[in-house]
């Protein structure tokens, strides 16, 4: 069995935005690990810590945030301990070794350079020794590798569609090769059509230049299609890490990703409605005592209202829950 190389590292990771005199508690000590080319996909709904625990890794968080540093924390990519890097250390890492695609493409793009300047630029950031010949053959490349004519270097972004543009920010993000891509959300604007032709162009460049991707997403479908390992997180906790296989099928399930399926239609069932989770994510500012979800789970206790759960394995298959379901075969909704 070959030994699989760990490319990022994070452990007991908390992240706290300052507001008005007020903490939010955005990310409360995650704990995962990514692997060199596998896919590992980070679920959950709007506000549960998705997008703040991928600029964390980058350290790109805004002004108010910070990453609470304790003795026991790590974030380390390959040899690089990003906790303790400075600026001028992270723009290296930038773009070269870990690269992001952001959630919508009409607002990543400038629109007064033409697309090509765009990928150029990053290029020469960190290939400053390349002549503008060589510069203008990787653009070229990149633009052919995303499907795009490199003609079509020298217009500008107003003149591309959706899909386009997001096949631009995707040849941006990938122009040094990087060893990790995080893609936050990245067809959410885009018509199901062009997201399954962004989607099957991304695993295709991933498994080409051997990416590893930390792909984040509310859409379990795209879970399915694309992700080796699957992390779900509520309130800024990871609730359950495993194989997509242990997500999607396996025998024991935390009440929350089960309630997640729910809310999905299944083609095989007749329903008039489907099944939502109740209630709303908790506030960051005023997060529950005890298990997080327990305000809007249909399974709590008293017992969960005080104590916050532990970790349950099953054969790597992790769940933090007093009570895990048991429930099988969740992919037979999609």
């Amino acid at each position: 069995m070959i030994e699989k190389q760990k490319l990022l590292e994070i452990k007991n990771l908390n992240v706290e935005y300052h507001s008005d005199g007020k903490v939010a508690h955005a990310v409360n000590g995650i704990d995962f690990t990514l692997n060199k080319g596998e896919t590992l996909g980070l679920v959950g709904e709007t506000g549960a810590g998705k997008t703040t625990t991928a600029l964390s890794i980058l350290k790109l968080l805004p002004n108010m945030g910070r990453v609470s540093h304790m003795s026991a924390d790590c974030m380390a990519f390959r040899n690089i301990d990003l906790l303790h890097t400075s600026e001028v250390e992270m723009r290296a890492v930038r773009g070269a070794f870990i690269s992001m695609i952001f959630q919508d493409p009409m607002t990543s793009l400038n629109p007064v350079m033409s697309v090509g300047e765009q990928i150029a630029e990053v290029i020469r950031t960190h290939n400053p020794k390349f002549s503008k010949e060589e510069v203008d053959k990787e653009v070229e490349r990149m633009l052919k590798m995303v499907g795009i004519p490199p003609e079509r270097k020298v217009e500008y972004p107003h003149e591309f569609s959706g899909g386009m543009k997001q096949r631009i920010v995707i040849a941006i993000a990938l122009s040094c090769t990087p060893a990790l891509l995080i893609a936050d959300e990245p067809t959410t604007a885009l018509d199901v059509t062009i997201q399954a032709q962004v989607l099957d162009m991304m695993k295709d460049l991933k498994d080409k230049l051997d990416t590893a991707m930390l792909l984040i997403t509310h859409d379990l479908g795209v879970v399915a299609e694309t992700c080796d390992n699957v992390a779900v997180i509520y309130a800024g906790e990871i609730i359950e890490i495993g194989t997509a296989e242990d997500i999607f099928e396996g025998k024991f399930h935390h009440p929350y990703t089960i309630g997640l399926f729910g809310s999905i239609p299944d083609i095989k069932t007749e329903t008039e409605r489907l099944s939502p989770i109740p209630g709303l994510m908790p506030n960051p500012f005023h997060l529950p005592s005890g298990c997080k979800f327990h305000p809007r789970c249909p399974h709590c206790t008293e017992k969960c209202k005080t104590e916050s759960p532990k970790v349950q394995e099953y054969n790597g298959h992790q769940i933090r829950c007093h009570y895990p379901v048991k429930e099988e075969g969740k992919g037979a909704v999609l």
